[in-house]
């Protein structure tokens, strides 16, 4: 989002904090400006490697709270909308894997695939390639990003015992993106009503 074009520079920076931004990196800093000027409405926008949130003078701590969070989570889903190509995701798993595994892990391709419904991502070590399935395309960012690191720590440990999980600690979205990914299958499952007619 573009920065508000009524903001005065005389309105100092509320405080910058290191929170978990959805969808961004895993400690992503959060700048609060107040402005005596704003009176009813928030918003937010990127600036480098921290984001930046716009509130009114006037709003209480609990409401900042409250509005940052909602304002993440709006820029994580505009962001989560835009799909990656496959030079994206290339990238972004070079990048997970210099931030969580140290660059071991390096893939020869990641590419989206539109042949895999039954599972997530997949991984054949000896080829050094990855493939995502087309389904997660839309989904918030730390769930792709879970996904690309499981496929990546794969190249290292083939199996899912003690030493590949270990590999996954360091993701502090770990459990929250495989929560996703459960709701997501069991929502799946749920029996479909039928859609109600108009006449």
């Amino acid at each position: 989002m573009p920065a508000d074009p009524l903001r005065r520079a005389a309105d100092p920076p509320r405080r910058t904090a290191r929170r978990p931004a959805t969808g961004g990196p895993a400690t992503s800093p959060v700048e609060v400006r107040r402005s005596s000027r704003r009176r009813r409405t928030v918003s937010a926008y990127r600036e480098g490697d921290r984001t930046v949130v716009l509130i009114p003078a006037r709003m209480s701590e609990a409401e900042e709270r409250r509005w940052v969070t909602v304002m993440l989570d709006k820029l994580a889903a505009q962001e989560s909308r835009r799909k990656l190509g496959d030079s994206e995701l290339a990238e972004r798993a070079e990048r997970l894997s210099e931030q969580f595994l140290d660059g071991r892990a390096r893939p020869a391709t990641v590419r989206w695939v539109t042949n895999q419904n039954t599972r997530w991502g997949s991984c054949t070590p000896a080829e050094g390639s990855i493939r995502l399935s087309h389904r997660l395309q839309g989904m918030p960012e730390y769930v792709v990003d879970y996904v690309l690191l499981h496929e990546l720590a794969h190249l290292l440990v083939p199996g899912h015992g003690q030493r590949f999980w270990q590999l996954l600690e360091s993701y502090p979205r770990t459990e929250r993106a495989r929560g996703y990914l459960e709701g997501v299958v069991a929502a799946e499952r749920l029996p479909q009503l039928p859609a109600a007619r108009t006449e």
